[in-house]
């Protein structure tokens, strides 16, 4: 049973470090949150510019609401994030969601209805497919996937960093 793919392209935004800097606040780590961290991108069509504010020139569009990225540097409101695939570029802060998110990596992958191998498989995701992060306990996480909720091995997406935590 396929649950379907979607695409990546990439870029837009607008803002500067003025008034964070006049405040005697740091522009580089204006959310105050982890570095690197992931999140999700808030809607339909975002654009990756080349520097943190609107001015600069667009060189990504990201098409697919609900796709893990993940923050590698902030400048006041601007967030630079890379893809699963390593493309890059900076996007406002208002274009993404602290949601996690996971995306099928590899080949088809089993959905099951407990955190074991051996376990019942509820459902099975192919590569490209988005779903949302629920939690993990160690080197399973338990997902949502079109519906179908579930465990998976967390090699078997990206979207979490190895031993994270997440409740």
């Amino acid at each position: 049973m396929g649950l379907g793919v979607g695409l990546v392209a990439g870029g837009t935004a607008t803002g500067t470090g003025t008034a964070l800097a006049a405040e005697g606040k740091d522009p580089t780590h204006a959310s105050g949150l982890p570095i690197p961290r992931f999140v999700t991108v808030r809607v339909g069509e975002v654009n990756l510019r080349s520097g943190p504010n609107g001015s600069y020139p667009i060189e990504w569009v990201f098409k697919r609401k609900d796709m893990p990225v993940e923050i590698i540097q902030e400048f006041d409101t601007w967030r630079r994030i890379r893809d699963w695939e390593g493309a890059e570029g900076w996007v406002h802060q208002s274009a993404l969601s602290g949601r996690r998110g996971v995306l099928i990596v590899g080949q088809t992958r089993a959905i099951h209805d407990a955190p074991r191998g051996d376990s019942a498989v509820v459902a099975r995701a192919e590569p490209g497919v988005i779903g949302s992060l629920k939690k993990c306990r160690d080197e399973w996480c338990e997902v949502d996937v079109k519906g179908y909720r579930g465990w998976m091995k967390r090699a078997d997406f990206w979207g979490t960093y190895p031993g994270e935590k997440i409740e």
